[in-house]
């Protein structure tokens, strides 16, 4: 069973509200008391909020120091240590326009994202920031977006992963899922591990950069190659593209 014990009330509220989100039976005691004997994880803060002091945690207890400001992650490592899972943190990204992104630890889907590209490197660096020996798997299709989340990911492990197959027939009801289930099924899927990425982009893939940026310009006028090409780079966003080709 997990206890949390915590006299920080920010911390308090939100492992609370993260253990009940996810339907997990847990208790609280207050920071002194008496640990009870079911006790398998043990969430408490950095200052002193473990009951009865260090002595009094039985060995076989494992104790979760917690962030106020990160009571999810604290949940998750409470979650993986009663599963007894391996600690190693990896995340699945289906890449795209708006990518999938899945956080797995061990087997178990611990986070879900789905956000725009240029939102994925800083989603996907929060979620490996504490993490010990994390890998990114990242898809291969898709190659302009793949390659600049690859390319942006310099501090962390990167595979590249086959991801054929990956993405599953959506039932009624499911439509939008698509790609958060294929970044769950590459996540669980070994790769070859890269530094980068450097992917020239089609002439098809400029035309339709160029149509979009178009579509987004307020003269209805398409940015040129040199800039479409700096956007299929990841160099720059067709906003900031339009911003330098004057047509805002």
């Amino acid at each position: 069973m997990i206890v949390v014990a915590t006299e920080n009330f920010e911390l308090y509220h939100g492992v609370v509200n993260e253990l009940r989100d996810r339907g997990v039976t847990f208790t609280t005691i207050e920071p002194g008391d008496p640990i009870p004997e079911s006790t398998t994880v043990l969430v408490t803060d950095a200052q002193g909020g473990i009951a009865g002091g260090d002595e009094s945690v039985p060995s076989d207890v494992a104790v979760i120091t917690a962030d106020p400001e990160s009571p999810r992650r604290a949940v998750e490592s409470a979650l993986a240590a009663v599963r007894g899972e391996g600690g190693r943190t990896i995340v699945g990204v289906d890449p795209g326009t708006r990518p999938g992104i899945a956080v797995l630890t061990g087997e178990t889907v611990v986070a879900a994202f789905h956000v725009p590209l240029e939102d994925a490197v800083e989603v996907i660096r929060e979620e490996v920031a504490d993490a010990p020996d994390p890998v990114v798997r990242v898809g291969n299709g898709a190659r302009l977006q793949g390659a600049t989340i690859v390319n942006d990911l310099d501090d962390v492990r990167v595979e590249l992963v086959d991801e054929t197959g990956t993405t599953p027939y959506l039932g009624t009801g499911a439509r939008g899922m698509g790609d958060v289930l294929a970044a769950v099924n590459i996540a669980r899927i070994e790769g070859d591990i890269v530094d980068e990425r450097e992917v020239e982009p089609t002439e098809g893939e400029l035309k339709v950069i160029k149509n979009r940026s178009r579509e987004q310009s307020a003269r209805n006028r398409a940015i040129d190659e040199a800039l479409a090409r700096r956007v299929a780079s990841g160099d720059l966003t067709i906003d900031e593209a339009l911003d330098e080709h004057g047509d805002r």
